[in-house]
């Protein structure tokens, strides 16, 4: 039995369709070439973001998408390797897709939306968002459907794409790796507001997280119905454990402002009871 007898050796036959030893040796090496080229991209892309020529958000958009598109073309390859023809295929897929109606179209928009953010690189792998109002949380995974992300809780949450896409989401890590937060305190009238806002410096500069570049700085923000109202403006790169930051930062301040005797009012109001004299009933 000669090399060309045991390729064509037919292993089975599905209705006009025959598989042989070269359609599984073919269907194999389409595979392993397919892996041997993402396991190269890969360690490209590693040796990229060690030397700092790319970041990791941007490496793992780019594997992504050079995932998709090569077992995508090795799919074709296969399908072709296969003589099935495509335009069956497509034919069948688009009844299926009629069939389910609407049951897809969620589906298909969060693969677009997967597709998008991918190829614009709005939104990378260890990115801080907020997303849904107030819910900030770190990107984990962007996968082609949902995309992963660790919230301040430890808790993971599945997020479709086209949530991204259609919703108002807010990115911390697009534009600056330090971003701007403050703290808000109110000091009772009459107190020495310049002593205010030094404390309220040297709280911020103490703290290991707050970023000496910008420097922090206040703001004598209002004048409020029972306190002098005051915003510490600080900078930090620590986005997704600002609460802690600003938490230390009242501790230090409630600290200091009891070391210097500087008062933290609370809300109070004055009631005046105006009594009316009493008639005389034989009147």
């Amino acid at each position: 039995m000669t090399i060309k007898d045991i390729l064509e050796y037919q292993l089975f036959t599905l209705g006009k369709y025959s598989i042989n030893v070269y359609h599984i040796l073919a269907i194999l090496i389409v595979i392993l070439v397919t892996k041997i080229i993402l396991w190269s991209v890969k360690k490209v892309l590693k040796r990229q973001t060690r030397s700092g020529k790319i970041d990791e958000g941007t490496s793992h958009a780019i594997f992504q998408l050079a995932r998709y598109i090569l077992w995508i073309t090795a799919i074709i390859l296969i399908f072709q390797n296969l003589n099935i023809k495509l335009t069956f295929l497509l034919a069948g897929s688009a009844a299926l897709l009629v069939g389910i109606g609407l049951g897809l179209q969620e589906i298909f928009k969060d693969l677009m939306s997967g597709f998008f953010m991918l190829f614009e690189g709005n939104l990378k792998v260890h990115d801080i968002v907020e997303v849904e109002g107030n819910l900030v949380g770190k990107v984990k995974n962007i996968g082609l459907r949902t995309t992963k992300i660790e919230t301040r809780d430890r808790v993971i949450l599945i997020v479709p794409n086209s949530k991204f896409i259609s919703d108002r989401l807010i990115n911390w890590s697009l534009l600056e790796k330090r971003t701007r937060f403050f703290v808000s305190v109110g000091v009772a009238y009459g107190s020495n507001v310049d002593l205010v806002t030094k404390i309220l410096i040297e709280a911020a500069e103490e703290h290991k997280s707050i970023a000496s570049d910008p420097k922090p700085y206040v703001m004598f923000n209002d004048f409020g119905e029972s306190s002098l109202d005051f915003k510490l403006m600080f900078w930090t790169s620590e986005t997704f454990w600002v609460e802690r930051t600003k938490s230390d930062l009242r501790y230090s301040i409630n600290r200091k402002f009891i070391e210097n005797g500087i008062t933290i009012p609370f809300p109070q109001r004055d009631i005046y009871i105006k009594s009316t004299p009493k008639q005389d009933p034989s009147v």
